[in-house]
This record gives C-alpha cells, structure tokens and sequence, in this order.
C-alpha cells in the first residue's frame, strides 16, 4: 500500500461512479450480511452470527430487478473464505451492476467503455502500461471459450470440460494469453459452467457468460440472467449436492430470491468486477496489497 496509489484509486472510485449516473443507473445498498448465499462449488461464504457474510451482492440485487429496477450498480465489501494471494483476500471491494432488456453482449461493450473512462481519470489515457507491458484499453476482443482453448490450448473447450483438464487449461495455457494488449473478452462457456446464466438460443451447449480480463487478469464475470424459476432451482439443486460430496459448508435456500424469480425478472444482464484488481491494473501494482489499505 502507498499514499499515491490510494490516491489513484480514489480517482477510480469516483470515474467509475461518475460513468454510471451518466448512463442512468442509480446506486444501491444491499445488506452484507445475508441468510443464505448461492451455493457456488468453490467459493465458501464466511460465517457470522444468524446468516453469512455476502460472497456477492447478486442474489440481493436480482432481488431489486424483480422489485422493477431497470439500471442499477453496488460498490461495497464481499467476503470469501480462505482466498489470499497476489490477486486475491478474503475481504474485497466488488461492484455489480444490472441493466433490464441488456443482453450480454451489450454489457460488455458498455464494461470495455467503462475500463477505458476509469483509465482516463487515473491515467490520462486508455492507453497505460502494466508491469512493463503497453495496453490500449480501445482496443476490445472478443473471443469465445472454444476458440480461446483450440488456439491456446489445442483441445475443444468441451472436451477439456469433459475429461476434468478444463480447469488447469485455464490457468495454465489459456488466462495468460488474454488481453495481452487490450482489453479480451471470454464468451460463451460450456453450459455446465454457467449456473446463473441463461443457455444461448443459438447453442444450448454453451451459455450467455463472458469473463474479461486485461493482461491475463480476470477482471470481471458477467451473464446473460436466468431468469426461469424452476431451472434455477434445478442448477442450485445440483450445486447443493456437489458441495455436500465434497464436504462444504451447508448453505440454506434463498428462499426470497426463488420468490423474486417466481414473481418474474425481466430479461436481464449483470456483470461483477474486481476491484482491487482494477486498480491493481490501474496502478500499475503486481499485488492488490498495493492498491488496498491492509
């Protein structure tokens, strides 16, 4: 941590704020502390006395399209059990944000701008440098899962996530390769890796999400919401089973969120950021100990 960077990140904060009222979203507040987070297979919420501490905002705020918010954004604290490293801590700042009649391809195209308006205010500039490599934040790809594994990793995405390999290609010969000199991103997952997305109507076997990343960084997940009560049930259903075979904590049902999705939500798309690691990006910092107060 130093004084600069945290001034640069103010600066951050208050682009990225600025950004969103300028295209109409208003700000929300939903309560840290939740009694039921959604079951992902690898992240463990945090404990507290009578619920858990958020790993997310997102079921609060699908919560809010239901209630008949059209745009909408959360900066605010999330919690992750056990994560700590260069990128990562158990306590973190995230901002999601939500558009009603978005599809995600839409969203994205609006997070490529919303990188490049933030960088403007802390670095004059789209075009900025990290860790000795020089990056134009105009410059957008995008790439789809399967693509991104035949060319990185010389094997179909699908196969990959059939023979178990999907994971450690990722890491390995896939992630490194992306937003090398702009900003990349990842669409279309396999559809088994997309709980809370809606499959593509083109091609069932994939899903409406995309992951953006500058520089080999994941920066941001975003999808195409599923909006269909009874799927979702179905997907939380076998994510529940999953954590209990691999002896997770237990999680209740989010009750209130079944009922938003019961009483309907638009169709929808919402995308969660990192934003130590923007910052990270931003400041040109190998570690997001650099850009956080600790």
């Amino acid at each position: 941590m130093n004084i600069d960077n945290l001034k640069k990140r103010s600066a951050m904060l208050r682009a990225l704020r600025e950004f969103f009222y300028a295209h109409d979203f208003f700000e929300a507040e939903t309560p840290v502390r939740i009694p039921a987070p959604a079951p992902e297979e690898y992240i463990e919420a945090v404990s507290a006395e009578n619920g858990f501490l958020r790993t997310s905002p997102e079921l609060a705020l699908k919560r809010l399209l239901a209630a008949g918010g059209e745009r909408f954004f959360e900066l605010g604290k999330a919690f992750r059990s056990g994560e700590c490293g260069r990128k990562h801590r158990e306590e973190f700042t995230i901002l999601e944000y939500y558009a009603a009649h978005w599809d995600y391809r839409k969203l994205a195209a609006f997070t490529a701008e919303l990188f490049a308006a933030a960088a403007r205010e802390v670095c004059g500039s789209p075009h900025i440098e990290f860790q000795g490599r020089a990056i134009d934040l105009a410059n957008v790809e995008y790439i789809t899962v399967d693509e991104a594994y035949r060319k990185y990793a010389g094997v179909s995405a699908f196969a990959a996530d059939a023979d178990g390999s999907f994971d450690e290609l990722m890491v390995t010969k896939v992630e490194p390769e992306l937003g090398r000199d702009g900003i990349t991103f990842l669409i279309d997952y396999p559809a088994a890796r997309a709980s809370l997305s809606r499959l593509s109507a083109a091609d069932p076997r994939v899903a409406e999400r995309w992951e953006v990343y500058i520089s080999g960084i994941e920066l941001g997940n975003a999808f195409g919401e599923l909006v269909d009560a009874a799927e979702q049930k179905r997907r939380f259903a076998a994510a529940y089973r999953f954590r209990a075979e691999q002896g997770m904590k237990p999680y209740p049902e989010p009750r209130d969120f079944y009922a938003a999705l019961e009483r309907g939500i638009p169709e929808s798309s919402g995308c969660a950021v990192g934003v130590d690691r923007l910052a990270m990006i931003l400041c040109d910092a190998p570690d997001i100990a650099e850009v956080r107060w600790e």
